[in-house]
């Protein structure tokens, strides 16, 4: 084996707080990788809808460069990976129609996908080590706990038949396997929007197909079928596919304060944004809640900020006492940070707190 001792390369690091476990904001080069399991037969058809897909990334901006490799063990395995200058126009692009559309050549030739994103932390050697490039300046420490989120939307008019729905069936088994398990789901709505966070220890894949494959979940999803705004047929893998591609709504920031309150609530806040300017409000939000997170008498424990396009949900549990008005007692209290997050917002008088239709925990979680 070959080893290097070429020094790291210069490159310009951001310090992020200790108390930020996952954040998309730094600024850092993003590495995604992509494993694919090919159809026996379809490997000519899938190279060739790749090097389709390859030429129109080409052109995303924020995009530096990708790969595409196959196993020399499995032929039907393969592994595409691609750099970026940050997570922000990775997440812009993959969570955009022009992506679901862009990908669709994909369906008939792949058996299964599995999605992975790194910051890149360190590297040696190669043609990056003469240039400047920004890299996440040391590794960030988690509670062992994966955040994620789904949100749709219903017909008008069906809203207290589909929460009824949502908040009537048996929980699944939390336990996944030896290494994986459901801590978490909590449901909220807010007008015809429904949005549904998961907290899984081990892995979120796993996780979901597991509670995919459960009865009583099954039932349920399908109970909702008829009152939803985008058609799906989960007996169709592709129409499944799709709309949860499209439903996905991925954390890009959590910060704890490290204080546990056996009492604490837990608030979801849904802030829709004027076109384009998700992210750049989910990181005023971020932002703000990092600093709520160091005030030791401050009510935030806990901040997730998760965002797709121009839906951004802020989920916090808070100690206890918060109040009727969550939205106006979680505001910026800061003037200037105010005004920004009113230029974002698409419309007054400004975030709308989200009604909690469920919330379950799994007993050792």
């Amino acid at each position: 084996m070959t080893t290097t001792s070429a020094p790291a390369s210069p490159s310009v690091t951001r310090r992020v707080s200790q108390r930020v476990s996952q954040s998309v904001f730094d600024g850092s080069r993003l590495r995604v990788v992509l494993l694919v399991d090919v159809y026996d037969g379809a490997q000519q058809q899938f190279l060739e809808a790749y090097e389709q897909l390859c030429n129109q990334v080409a052109s995303v901006p924020g995009h530096v460069s990708d790969q595409l490799c196959q196993s020399i063990e499995n032929p039907s395995q393969w592994l595409i990976t691609s750099e970026w200058e940050s997570a922000p126009p990775f997440l812009t692009w993959v969570n955009s129609e022009e992506h679901v559309e862009m990908v669709k050549p994909l369906h008939n030739c792949v058996r299964d996908t599995r999605s992975l994103r790194f910051h890149v932390v360190r590297e040696t050697g190669g043609p990056a080590a003469n240039a400047a490039r920004t890299l996440q300046t040391e590794p960030r420490m988690g509670d062992g706990v994966i955040r994620h989120a789904l949100t749709f939307t219903v017909k008008p008019g069906s809203e207290k038949k589909v929460a009824s729905i949502l908040a009537d069936y048996a929980s699944p088994a939390p336990e996944v396997d030896d290494t994986t398990r459901l801590c978490r789901t909590s449901l909220f709505m807010h007008g015809n929007r429904v949005v549904r966070a998961i907290e899984v220890r081990g892995d979120l894949l796993a996780a979901l197909r597991h509670v995919a494959r459960q009865p009583e979940v099954r039932a349920v999803e399908e109970a909702i079928n008829p009152y939803l705004e985008q058609d799906r047929d989960l007996d169709d893998a592709n129409s499944a596919r799709v709309f949860f591609t499209r439903a996905a709504l991925p954390a890009v920031h959590h910060v704890t304060a490290d204080q546990e309150e056996p009492e604490a609530e837990r608030h979801a806040l849904y802030y829709p944004a004027k076109p384009g300017q998700g992210l750049r409000l989910a990181q005023l939000l971020a932002r703000h809640d990092e600093a709520a997170a160091d005030d030791p008498r401050g009510p935030v424990l806990r901040s997730t900020i998760f965002q797709r396009d121009d839906v951004v949900v802020r989920l916090v549990d808070v100690r206890h006492g918060l109040g009727k008005d969550p939205a106006k007692a979680l505001a910026p209290a800061d003037t200037k940070t105010a005004a920004q997050l009113k230029k974002l917002l698409e419309s007054a008088p400004g975030p709308a707190p989200m009604t909690l239709v469920t919330d379950r925990r799994s007993p050792d979680a």
